[in-house]
């Protein structure tokens, strides 16, 4: 359920236009050591997760910093989006964790939590989709007043899943949870990553993505009642 609210969130919130260009968007493009939220981004909480997660922007080396702290709690920051994948294809970002989450699982409602971890969200458009997806996803807007997102891209820094793995959501099919890293031999460091949204998606779906809606970050351990630090730095879409 929390994964849903996090995307349902993302699709509704005002988002960033821009235009179609080679250049890069530069998603933390605060002032490092401001200590303001970098531009863009939005606070994420839940109804029922009264525990929040709590996030600092610290200055490292130069460059603005996310740090997260959580503690049985639960929630994020989103940057909201409109932007082609053709276009803008390529995510990179880095992450440092303190320790993975010991009681995490993928593949279960009860241990869907990690000590960092990235979504990509992707519109849904009624023009593209077939009429079993219209019917369902008409529903969802009559009670919520909003189209969900098509589906989602989670990478995440795991404890079990092997790296390079990926297994849909315990909560949805609409999201593919991707283990960019995995257990504790580079805890502690930062780790540089880089993917192409593009593919993913239709490596994970089998189909031609939608426009990205929105990007997060979460550090969460609301399910698993465990403790996480983790810090997030350098996003950038191009």
């Amino acid at each position: 359920m929390l994964l849903i609210i996090v995307i349902t969130f993302i699709s509704t919130s005002m988002f960033f236009e821009q235009s179609k260009s080679a250049d890069a968007l530069h998603l933390l493009n605060t002032k490092p050591g401001s200590g303001e939220r970098p531009d863009g981004w939005t606070p994420l909480t839940f109804r029922k997760v009264d525990r929040h997660t709590e996030y600092e922007f610290l200055e490292d080396k130069g460059k603005t910093v996310i740090q997260a702290r959580s503690d049985r709690s639960a929630s994020g920051l989103v940057y909201s989006l409109d932007l082609d994948p053709k276009t803008y294809a390529t995510l990179s970002w880095c992450w440092k964790i303190a320790h993975v989450i010991s009681k995490g699982n993928g593949t279960k409602k009860s241990g869907d939590d990690y000590a960092a971890r990235i979504y990509v969200t992707f519109k849904f458009d009624p023009k593209k989709a077939s009429f079993w997806e219209k019917t369902q996803f008409k529903t969802y807007k009559t009670f919520f007043g909003e189209y969900p997102p098509k589906g989602a891209l989670n990478y995440v820094w795991a404890n079990r899943l092997e790296k390079g793995s990926a297994v849909p959501n315990p909560f949805t099919e609409r999201a593919h949870m991707i283990a960019i890293e995995s257990g504790s031999e580079k805890t502690g460091q930062w780790v540089c990553e880089k993917r192409n949204l593009y593919e993913d998606y239709l490596t994970y779906f089998g189909e031609e993505p939608t426009n990205i809606s929105g990007i997060a970050v979460m550090t969460d351990t609301d399910n698993t009642g465990e403790t996480a630090t983790a810090a997030y730095s350098d996003l950038v879409l191009q």
